[in-house]
C-alpha cells in the first residue's frame, strides 16, 4: 500500500504521524491477547473487557457497546458462558432483567491479559530514553481526554 506524500493540510500531515506511531502502541496492545489460553476473538474479549468495566450490564446495553444486535450478542454469551468466563444472572433489582458477570476464570483470563499488557508496555517503555516517557504520557493522556470528549 502506498503511503501519501504530505498534504497542504498541517493537521492531516499529524494525523498520519500519530496513526504510524500508533501502530506499536496498538501491535504491542493486541500481541497479549494473542498469547492468551484461551484464544478468544476480539468480540468475544472485548465483551469480557466491558463486562468488568460495567459490572451489571446488560444483553441490550452490551449490544449497544458492540455495536451488535442483541441476538447475536446473545449467542455471544452463550459461547462465553460454555467457556466458563462469564454468566447470565438476574439482576437483583429486577428480577426479569438478566445482568452478565464475569466467573473467577473470567476475572483471572481479564486480570492475566492486563498483566501481560503491562509487561509488554513495560518492557517497550524500558527502551524509551527515560527523558521521553513524561511527554508520551501527556500526548497519550491529550489524545484519550479528546477522544472521550468526542463520544469515544
Amino acid at each position: 500500500m502506498e503511503r501519501a506524500g504530505p498534504s497542504d493540510d498541517p493537521l492531516h500531515d499529524l494525523a498520519v504521524q500519530v496513526a504510524q506511531a500508533a501502530e506499536a502502541v496498538v501491535s504491542t496492545w493486541e500481541q497479549a491477547a494473542r498469547t492468551m489460553s484461551p484464544r478468544l476473538s476480539a468480540l468475544q474479549l472485548e465483551a469480557l473487557l466491558i463486562i468488568r468495566r460495567s459490572p451489571g450490564i446488560n444483553l441490550t446495553g452490551l449490544a449497544e457497546d458492540v455495536g451488535a444486535a442483541p441476538s447475536a450478542v446473545s449467542r455471544l454469551c452463550d459461547r462465553l458462558e460454555a467457556a466458563g468466563l462469564a454468566r447470565r444472572e438476574r439482576a437483583p433489582v429486577s428480577r426479569r432483567e438478566v445482568v452478565l458477570a464475569l466467573t473467577p476464570q473470567g476475572q483471572r483470563l481479564v486480570d492475566s491479559l492486563f498483566a501481560r499488557r503491562h509487561a509488554l508496555f513495560g518492557d517497550v517503555l524500558r527502551r524509551m530514553p527515560p527523558a521521553d516517557r513524561p511527554a508520551l504520557l501527556t500526548a497519550l493522556a491529550a489524545f484519550s481526554k479528546a477522544w472521550q470528549a468526542g463520544g469515544g
